[in-house]
């Protein structure tokens, strides 16, 4: 699984014009799944997500988890994630998981996430959504359970 948190002010998704979902401080999680992807991989992403200390405390160090600041995530599927660029200048997606198996993984992900006690957001599998954020520092962080 690859995950770009970012942390963010704001974060919306919208699908044909409207807003689907929004979420103020906390995180915008572009997430990519692979079709080797297991619960195991999952359950450390949550782990690492949910504990991240990357909001800053009263002598501003970054030592506050998402859950502390009382933050949201808004969680995106993102297959592009898996792009191979090796070869010639049109990427191809044959690493993303399959659709079927992918948005079951994304969606056991996000169940999860909330499970830990975070309001979780999320936009429409497969869906063209626009993706609107106020990056908050910025901060991206990158998790691919490829090199954990």
């Amino acid at each position: 699984m690859r995950v770009v948190l970012q942390r963010v002010n704001s974060a919306s998704v919208s699908i044909d014009g409207k807003e689907y979902s929004s979420i103020k401080l906390g995180y915008l999680l572009l997430v990519g799944i692979q079709d080797d992807d297991t619960e195991e991989e999952l359950d450390y992403l949550i782990r690492k997500i949910t504990n991240l200390r990357i909001f800053e405390d009263d002598q501003h160090k970054m030592n506050l988890n998402v859950k502390q600041v009382n933050g949201s995530i808004l969680s995106v599927s993102q297959f592009t994630l898996y792009a191979d660029t090796k070869h010639g200048n049109r990427p191809s997606f044959v690493k993303a998981g399959k659709p079927e198996y992918a948005e079951k993984l994304y969606n056991k992900f996000n169940d999860k996430l909330a499970l830990s006690g975070i309001k979780v957001s999320t936009g429409i599998f497969g869906a063209d959504m626009k993706v609107d954020i106020q990056n908050d520092g910025p901060c991206t962080i990158i998790f691919d359970t490829d090199n954990k």
